[in-house]
């Protein structure tokens, strides 16, 4: 296979390949991540052969996808892997847990060398020993090597040795039926830049009369990488390789066509033979069978209409046909759009409601219908950005048992509420968070195993991520079944790094000590991390998404820290309060109550604090006149409204003028179209056009607290 890669990668003969690359890489992406899933998932004693089949298409996709454009050092480790599967799949050879190993670090590989390709810069990826490794698990004697090394600033790889072919054969190429016969075209051109594959010559002189081209195919490959390099441009429907008899159009029933051989194992694709294990049911061997190609889950807009499917799709097929992907600024930009129609839709309502319903009784039943659809449409849209958390739980499994093999423990991983969505950027911007978390579970919170038994604790210690909807939030949940929070351990730590912590502090005010700047409660600190390193920036992190973290634990028995996030940061609900003549939006979710509050209730502490008692309680007050230089025209009135708002486990008073109601409000980026404002988090276009500020609550208590 000629080296190529996508820079400036473009065939002289008119066909283009890079417009297909994104498709490429995407799909060979999520062929990974399917693989390294199974690969988690996979039982050593008791695999069977549907979870080994799906293993190898997801490399032998990868590899079509890889020789197709020429990337020849993806190509070439994909074949190896495919070779070690397909002896496993065959039962020719047990799997083992080394062999999962170099499996898993294989796919790394894979990911290293096609972000290279797609330009990342990275250096190229040195696969020398885990080719060797393959080896010699494909000939039975594997011992453990080293994991592949990055070579320092290493050229690109050199062109490998050809991947042996089978002995050169004629076959005959059929092409349709076609509406657009220069697809078959393309094709042949294809074929030709590809130089190692052979000749191609028509049969048909380029005529075609059912909409059927054919070519005579002089080759050394294999059925199975053919199909894999046609299909990805036209459905495997549309494409048939067939023995060549003596003359043209001497195919299995044409006229007058002598008997066909039968066809050899090595040319029916890749591991397709009678009694294969794999081998689609109800089919026998030949060239008719449908070999697993890189194009089983292309999209439709790259193929003429959709694949045939042969089998039912497996934990490792693709996308469904039916899928569309959209780039998440296309996406962002019709956020942006309903947003500005729910503004001019609140617009509209406001400015009629001095209408007489009996005089315009079409245009207030209009407007009423606009309301409905414009809050469906918002809904809607909203919902294109909204993902599974499972996107995020996919990604601990292979991680922790990373980390347990490293720390010498033994973890199991538990999700519960994968199918709970969430806002993508949200997705994205939790996601090292929860990482941090569950890797402190494993290191810190999970006892070894002799420590475990010693409890009369199972050896396995299990880390549950649950995630559910609560309200117009999201909860995740990281829980262990481990050795849980010393109280005391926390309060002496705290001291000696000159927290206050006096003994009447309650367990969750403890717990949340582990959250001050650079307070760890690891005897050592391991390269992995002790609970408390980095729990701050954890917290931070969350809080800065408008959510919150709690911690509860029961020492010997485990610890759970749960997550609260809005579900998305576009739009949110809000309650709008008064003050003088500006309004004010709330975050729903951070309301607790609202009161009429006499001047004689709230008390003067210290000379300069005023704190109001609500219930035994008494909580700081703040002013909001005061504190954004409302001006007032009144000057006898006196904010007589309190709303109790609460973040970061905190709560404040603030005086109000008046309560305006409770909305969906569209989140508008101040600092992106103004400057950042201190104790604003955004900003929004009211009803009557007027910008309203959305207060931060989080800055608010903190100020109280100053």
């Amino acid at each position: 296979m000629g080296e190529m890669t996508n820079e400036g990668a473009s065939l002289s003969a008119g066909i283009d390949l890079s417009q297909f690359y994104q498709v490429f890489f995407e799909e060979a992406s999520e062929n990974l991540d399917n693989m390294e899933q199974l690969l988690l998932n996979l039982n050593i004693e008791t695999a069977d052969d549907e979870e080994l089949n799906a293993i190898f298409r997801c490399a032998h996709s990868i590899k079509g996808g890889a020789a197709t454009f020429g990337f020849s050092d993806v190509a070439e480790l994909t074949h190896q892997m495919e070779t070690l599967l397909d002896k496993l799949r065959r039962h020719e050879l047990q799997p083992n847990s080394e062999m999962v190993d170099v499996l898993l670090q294989s796919g790394d590989a894979l990911r290293a060398q096609l972000g290279r390709h797609q330009g990342s810069g990275a250096d190229a990826v040195d696969t020398s020993d885990l080719l060797a490794r393959i080896r010699a698990h494909v000939e039975g004697e594997a011992a453990p090597a080293p994991a592949p090394k990055v070579a320092a600033s290493a050229p690109p790889p050199a062109k490998p040795a050809p991947i042996p072919k089978a002995t050169t054969r004629q076959l005959e190429l059929q092409v349709g039926p076609l509406t657009d016969l220069s697809l078959a075209d393309n094709l042949v051109e294809l074929f030709k830049e590809i130089t190692d594959l052979g000749t191609i010559e028509p049969l048909d002189a380029g005529v075609a009369a059912d909409g059927i081209r054919r070519f005579k195919i002089l080759t050394g490959s294999t059925d199975s990488d053919l199909l894999d390099l046609f299909t990805f441009h036209v459905a495997r429907e549309q494409v048939k390789l067939m023995p060549l008899g003596p003359g043209f159009g001497f195919h299995e029933g044409a006229p007058g066509a002598p008997p066909v051989e039968e066809a050899k194992p090595e040319d029916l694709g890749y591991g397709f033979f009678d009694d294969a294990p794999g081998l689609p049911a109800g089919t026998t061997a030949g060239t008719e069978v449908q070999a697993v190609a890189a194009s089983e889950a292309k999209p439709a807009a790259v193929a003429v209409k959709p694949a045939a499917k042969v089998e039912p799709r497996a934990a490792a097929g693709g996308m469904d046909q039916s899928t569309l992907r959209v780039s998440v600024e296309k996406v962002d930009q019709l956020i942006n759009l309903v947003g500005e129609l729910v503004i001019t839709q609140a617009m509209l309502a406001q400015n009629s409601r001095n209408v007489d319903p009996g005089l315009y009784q079409q245009l207030t039943s209009g407007l009423a219908d606009l309301e409905r659809n414009t809050r469906d449409l918002q809904e809607s849209v909203m919902s294109i950005r909204m993902i599974p958390m499972s996107v995020v739980f996919n990604r601990f499994p292979r991680m922790l048992r990373d980390l347990a093999a490293k720390l010498g423990k033994k973890v199991e991983l538990v999700t519960q509420g994968e199918a709970t969505e969430l806002d993508k950027g949200l997705v994205e911007k939790i996601t090292d968070p929860l990482t941090h978390l569950v890797r402190n579970s494993c290191d810190h919170g999970i006892e070894t195993p002799a420590e475990r038994a010693a409890k009369g604790k199972p050896e396995h210690g299990t880390i549950t991520l649950v995630a559910s909807h609560q309200g117009g939030s999201i909860v995740i949940e990281v829980r262990d079944d481990g050795r849980g929070l010393n109280r005391e351990k926390l309060i002496r730590k705290a001291r000696e790094k000159g927290i206050d912590a006096p003994d009447s502090m309650t367990d969750a005010e403890v717990w949340g000590l582990i959250f001050a700047p650079g307070f760890s409660t690891a005897d050592q600190v391991t390269d992995v991390s002790g609970r408390g390193v980095g729990m701050d920036v954890v917290k931070r992190n969350i809080t800065s998404l408008g959510g919150t973290v709690e911690i509860d634990s029961a020492e010997g028995y485990g610890m759970k820290v749960s997550v609260r996030l809005p579900l998305t940061l576009a739009i949110m609900d809000g309650m709008s309060v008064g003050v003088g003549e500006e309004v004010y939006i709330l975050p729903l979710s951070s309301v607790v109550e609202s009161f009429q509050v006499q001047a004689d209730t709230i008390k003067t502490v210290g000379g300069s604090g005023r704190v109001v008692e609500v219930r035994d309680e008494f909580m700081p007050v703040l002013e909001l006149e005061q504190i954004f230089n409302v001006p007032r025209f009144d000057f006898e009135h006196v904010s007589s409204i309190m709303v109790v708002v609460e973040a970061e486990g905190g709560r404040v008073a603030l005086m109000v003028d008046e309560l305006l109601g409770q909305q969906q409000v569209v989140v508008k980026n101040l600092e992106a179209n103004y400057r950042k404002v201190t104790d604003v988090s955004g900003a929004t276009i009211m009803g009557d056009g007027r910008v309203a500020l959305i207060l931060d609550v989080g800055s608010l208590i903190r100020r109280s607290r100053h």
